[in-house]
């Protein structure tokens, strides 16, 4: 499974709708600033926000599993 970021994520499939940032903004109802921050990587989002977005695109936030070699449990 290939992973990538959030935000390249929902920039990706923006433009595979062939939206604009600002008819993104309109379609998920969330503001413009909002999609400008999550588009560049802005660590500290709202999830529900960002949920109003990925449901768009049939996706939601969620866990995924990491390597568990990288945690001292």
């Amino acid at each position: 499974m290939e992973y990538t970021t959030l935000s390249d994520y929902v920039k990706r499939m923006r433009k595979e709708y062939n939206l604009t940032q600002m008819e993104l903004s309109e379609k998920s109802g969330v503001g413009l600033r909002f999609v400008r921050e999550l588009e560049r990587g802005k660590q500290s989002l709202r999830l529900d926000k960002v949920n109003q977005i990925l449901n768009l695109f049939g996706s939601e936030v969620g866990a995924v599993p990491m390597d568990k070699s990288k945690f001292d449990v």
